[in-house]
């Protein structure tokens, strides 16, 4: 991945985050939620849908 990837990446992972936050300092749970998603998607680990090793 190169740098310009890593800081477009950063970024998105910025916006998603003051999206989230802006609509739970607004009240406003459908841009809240939607923040929520959209960091889910990006990184669907760290919300516990990643995959998992049934073995």
């Amino acid at each position: 991945m190169g740098v310009e990837d890593e800081a477009k990446d950063k970024v998105d992972k910025l916006a998603e985050q003051a999206k989230g936050a802006f609509g739970k300092a607004t009240d406003d749970r459908d841009l809240e939620n939607k923040g929520n998603g959209d960091q889910a998607d990006a990184n669907p680990d760290a919300f516990g849908q990643g995959e998992t090793d049934s073995g």
